[in-house]
């Protein structure tokens, strides 16, 4: 506790006003993991995954820069302290992405649905947060853990650390290569230089990231007591928040409720600020039938892989841990069979 205010407080604050930006980000800026994915297979247009870049590069740039101040430990980081499992993040992260493709939006999209008066993004919300707990704890969790084991990592298990070993140098110039890379080949673009405001809201969601790294690695060295050292993903958090808000007298705020809470709040004040907020309904059962079976498999999906398209997508990738960019391919994978099945006529769901 510090300052008379509990760590559970202090960390969800941290969540709440990096999820503000998520949400706002994802209202005013249009920025969507599934949209970036339909727009470059099937619209010839690569701004939103530029935009994607734009964040990631952004995201790297910070958190090893955190790293190289020494204000984020690298062996706390909970995507560098596990060791990887490859099939967990092929497997996991296929069933995530074709979910995302059935539900229409991932779980950020889908909290940022609800804040925008979407009725069905309330049931796929709910449907998601119980998968994912019925995976992580529930009746699924001993086929998880015996089929994906996730055991402690001997080193920090990402690239630039490897790298680094390899050579014999430290991570940190490495991984702010990497970023610099990433942020210039998004940028190489006339047409995305020419949306200043897609290339600002970009940048704010590699800015929520960091902010989760730096205040949630503040408060675990401020504390006495173990606080886990994360930023934002949206798959296990969801089913938390549910869990809270049904029984907050016998749990504590964590930076995932307060994450959940922020987008929901930026996505609400976005809505407003564009004149989108509207009561919206599912008039088709058949379409909620197939949105909510997406939900229930990227619940799942998610507690596989470890991370959905924010978790491993933007905060993994931020510090470059060996799972992120096989999972998050495996997720643009699955959402591209999805997509396909939608849009050019698989059997139906």
């Amino acid at each position: 506790m510090i300052d008379g205010i509990a760590d559970g407080t202090l960390v969800a604050l941290v969540g709440l006003a990096g999820g503000v930006l998520l949400g706002l980000a994802a209202r005013l800026g249009q920025f969507c993991t599934l949209g970036a994915v339909e727009d470059l297979l099937y619209q010839g247009s690569d701004q939103r995954m530029r935009m994607w870049g734009i964040a990631i590069g952004v995201a790297m740039l910070g958190s090893f820069g955190l790293i190289g101040l020494g204000y984020l430990p690298a062996e706390k980081v909970f995507y560098l302290s596990q060791a990887w499992n490859p099939l967990a993040s092929i497997l996991g992260g296929m069933a995530f992405g074709y979910g995302m493709a059935l539900s229409g939006n991932c779980g950020y999209g889908i909290l940022a649905r609800l804040g925008g008066g979407d009725l069905r993004a309330f049931v796929l919300v709910m449907v998601m947060g119980v998968a994912a707990y019925v995976t992580l704890s529930g009746p699924l969790a001993p086929i998880r853990v015996w089929l994906f084991p996730v055991t402690e990592a001997e080193a920090p298990a990402g690239l630039a650390h490897l790298a680094g070993r390899l050579l014999g140098i430290s991570p940190v110039p490495i991984g702010l290569g990497a970023g610099f890379g990433v942020l210039a080949l998004s940028l190489a673009s006339q047409h995305l230089r020419a949306s200043p405001s897609a290339m600002f809201w970009a940048a704010a969601v590699g800015i929520a990231i960091v902010i989760g790294w730096a205040g949630t690695a503040w408060v675990a060295d401020q504390s006495f007591d173990a606080v886990p050292v994360v930023s934002h993903t949206f798959s296990s958090p969801i089913g938390e928040t549910l869990l809270y808000v049904m029984t907050s007298s016998g749990s504590s705020l964590s930076f995932g409720i307060g994450s959940v809470a922020g987008v929901w709040t930026g996505a609400f004040v976005g809505s407003l600020i564009k004149g989108h907020f509207r009561w919206e309904a599912c008039e088709d059962p058949r379409e909620l039938r197939r949105q909510i079976f997406g939900a229930a498999l990227m619940g799942a999906g998610a507690v596989v892989a470890l991370g959905c398209t924010v978790g491993q997508g933007m905060s993994a990738f931020s510090v470059l841990s060996y799972s992120a960019p096989v999972t998050f391919l495996a997720i643009v994978a699955g959402a591209a069979i999805g997509l396909r099945q939608l849009i050019e006529g698989f059997a139906p769901v």
